[in-house]
């Protein structure tokens, strides 16, 4: 996987024009994101990648940037995110805007579930969450709350369990995820952060 990641990274900074719409799905250079990511980007369990198709530009902005700077995936036990981190670590400033762009124009289904968990006692636990996330879990961007909706169930749960654990939010810069991670609090076990992730999925 590293080492396909590392391929990935030599061929995005071929990248030298933003895209437009118009342009092929897959633009030249960025056709090796959907060996992680999946064919549409819909996202691959397998080995971790998320479904980035529903995702708002500016969260994928800031997240990339997150991965470049070292703000996220710097965990030892943050495998894949240390792999995106050093995928994008010389990124520039205009790539990162191509990348953003090209996952803008991309379209996929909405994943099917693929937990078990009650969505029922979610809905509790996700009214903390909807404070910033919004009632539909569509996100908020003057919060800073990325929208979650058509987000793959495993991928929502693992973060809540990294949330939760510290692997993620406990670097110094990462302001949002210092949020998150105090706001798993109200996830008190294993059953929790699957019966909200299970709820999450289901929002329309």
């Amino acid at each position: 996987m590293l080492v396909k990641s590392v391929l990935l990274f030599g061929l995005l900074l071929t990248i030298s024009k933003p895209l437009s719409a118009q342009e092929t799905a897959t633009p030249q250079g960025l056709e090796y994101c959907t060996v992680c990511h999946g064919s549409q980007l819909k996202g691959n369990s397998n080995i971790g990648a998320p479904r980035l198709t529903q995702l708002s530009p500016w969260y994928v902005n800031r997240q990339l940037k997150n991965f470049r700077d070292g703000i996220r995936g710097n965990h030892p036990e943050d495998k894949t995110g240390g792999e995106m981190m050093v995928m994008v670590s010389q990124l520039s400033e205009q790539e990162i805007e191509n990348i953003v762009e090209w996952i803008a124009s991309t379209e996929s289904s909405k994943p099917t579930p693929s937990i078990t968990a009650n969505p029922h006692d979610g809905e509790k636990l996700f009214q903390t969450c909807a404070a910033c996330h919004g009632a539909d879990a569509h996100g908020n961007k003057a919060l800073g709350a990325p929208n979650l909706n058509g987000l793959n169930d495993w991928y929502i749960l693992t973060q809540l369990n990294h949330f939760r654990s510290g692997i993620r939010g406990s670097e110094e810069d990462d302001t949002y995820g210092q949020q998150m991670k105090a706001a798993s609090a109200v996830i008190t076990s294993d059953q929790d952060a699957a019966d909200l992730a299970a709820y999450i999925t289901q929002l329309k």
